[in-house]
């Protein structure tokens, strides 16, 4: 996902976003150890997702704390 469309979601939006990237991150790493992941490249990127969304999510926190 890209950080321009992540930055257009609301503030909702972005904490359903970050419950449905974790669920699906939770969902690989069993794939993973179970051995039927065929990209195991999909959880790095699912990791940089969050990181993302955990990012816009604080710097609207610091914005808002400063308005």
């Amino acid at each position: 996902m890209k950080i321009e469309k992540i930055r257009e979601l609301s503030a909702a939006e972005l904490s359903n976003e970050l419950v449905k990237m974790k669920k699906e991150l939770f969902n690989l790493r069993f794939q993973h150890v179970t051995g039927q992941l065929e990209n195991p490249i999909k959880m790095r990127d699912v990791k940089k997702d969050i990181a993302r969304v955990k990012t816009v999510i604080r710097e609207n926190e610091i914005k808002n704390a400063n308005a």
